[in-house]
């Protein structure tokens, strides 16, 4: 294998990790979002519960840019036609993202009762709808986009937004939304005391058995669908086009797990992790289940990355136009750069995230939230 051809894999990797660290820490704040009318009964609960995240949601947001700053760089070729043919998805997302900093911000500024319920709202629809777009989009991958390119490599996306609900979509948000509540649920454990800590429970027990029972769901809808074959193309590390190939929709996504069964441990890691996550909050160690929520995490990510391998966007309209790892990706200077880039900054991400987490432990009262100006 060549120098290009391993950077690309290595990009690959990295963006899957990107990816996971994405729904792990900003799927976790979502997830909190998505609960606080629940897990809240009355303001000074909520304000407590948005208290529990409060260090750290906005810090969390890096893992978005570090993933869209990756896709951009080491495959610009999917950021284009993603961003474009996705362009109202992408505003949907941003709309309800926006909606969280306000949120966090505005809701406590002032005491009426309506001002607020109005932002707790705020919080719980920008917490849902990210979510449910962030697995919908790895839904859709599986069925094809309807894209294609023309002789001068302008993409035309010919689609509609409500095509991309499509039911086995909706499942796969669905996934992701369960995950991001468990996340959440399992945060507030660590983070509050008495009825927040036991309706966070109640969410925490509920929502794994939700999301084993959706994964399961989705790998056997998986296992019937038409999987793209890459018949014919340049080899990998060659400089290419997606006009230079010829794909053909014939095969079956778990091709890879059939030819190399140790790649089987990937869907047990999610299976697994988030059965034991669910035996850990039976337990009262709800530290032990966000990292075991973050285990299931990468299994599910990795299962969905093994099974489209070597494809990052496939097309449903021409598929011998789709975009792979190898044809999609940067230069290989790029690429090098890049790795660089990354050697230095998701470790330092990585530490300071740790270290805030550190320093800002323990449980959030509510005296404490009350008699503070400065809290949310």
């Amino acid at each position: 294998m060549t120098t290009y051809a391993v950077l690309q894999c290595t990009w690959w990797l990295l963006l899957g990790v990107l990816l996971i660290g994405l729904a792990v820490m900003v799927g976790m704040d979502m997830g909190v979002g998505t609960i606080l009318r629940y897990v809240g009964r009355n303001d000074i609960e909520r304000r407590v519960a948005m208290n529990a995240v409060g260090p750290h949601w906005d810090g969390n947001q890096v893992w978005f840019v570090l993933g869209g700053g990756a896709v951009f760089a080491a495959f610009p070729l999917i950021y284009a036609t993603a961003f474009s043919g996705f362009y109202v998805v992408m505003l949907l997302l941003l709309w309800s993202m926006i909606m969280r900093p306000l949120g966090f911000e505005y809701r406590s500024k002032l005491p009426s009762a309506a001002w607020r319920n109005a932002w707790d709202w705020a919080l719980f629809i920008s917490g849902l709808v990210p979510m449910i777009v962030f697995g919908a989009a790895f839904g859709n991958l599986f069925l094809g986009v309807p894209f294609h390119f023309s002789w001068n490599l302008t993409s035309e996306y010919t689609g509609s937004f409500f095509a991309l609900l499509n039911p086995f979509a909706v499942l796969c948000g669905l996934l992701s939304a369960a995950m991001s509540v468990f996340m959440g649920a399992v945060t507030l454990m660590n983070r509050t005391t008495d009825a927040i800590y036991q309706r966070a429970r109640t969410l925490a027990r509920f929502a794994p058995a939700a999301a084993i029972v959706l994964f399961a769901l989705g790998s056997v809808w998986v296992s019937h669908l038409e999987a793209y074959t890459l018949v014919s193309a340049p080899a990998p590390g060659v400089p290419q086009t997606p006009l230079q190939q010829t794909v053909a929709v014939n095969g079956s996504w778990l091709v890879h797990f059939r030819q190399n069964p140790v790649l089987w441990l990937v869907p047990v890691l999610g299976f697994a992790g988030l059965a034991a996550a669910w035996l850990a909050v039976q337990k009262h160690r709800p530290l032990l289940a966000w990292w075991l929520g973050a285990l299931a995490w990468i299994g599910v990510i990795g299962t969905a990355g093994t099974a489209l391998f070597p494809f990052l966007l496939p097309s449903s309209i021409t598929p011998s136009q789709s975009l792979t790892v190898w044809n999609a990706s940067s230069s290989q200077l790029t690429l090098t750069w890049m790795l660089g880039f990354a050697l230095v900054f998701v470790p330092l991400v990585l530490w300071y995230t740790s270290w805030a987490f550190y320093v800002m432990r323990g449980k959030v009262h509510a005296e404490h939230v009350a008699a503070d100006d400065h809290a949310y």
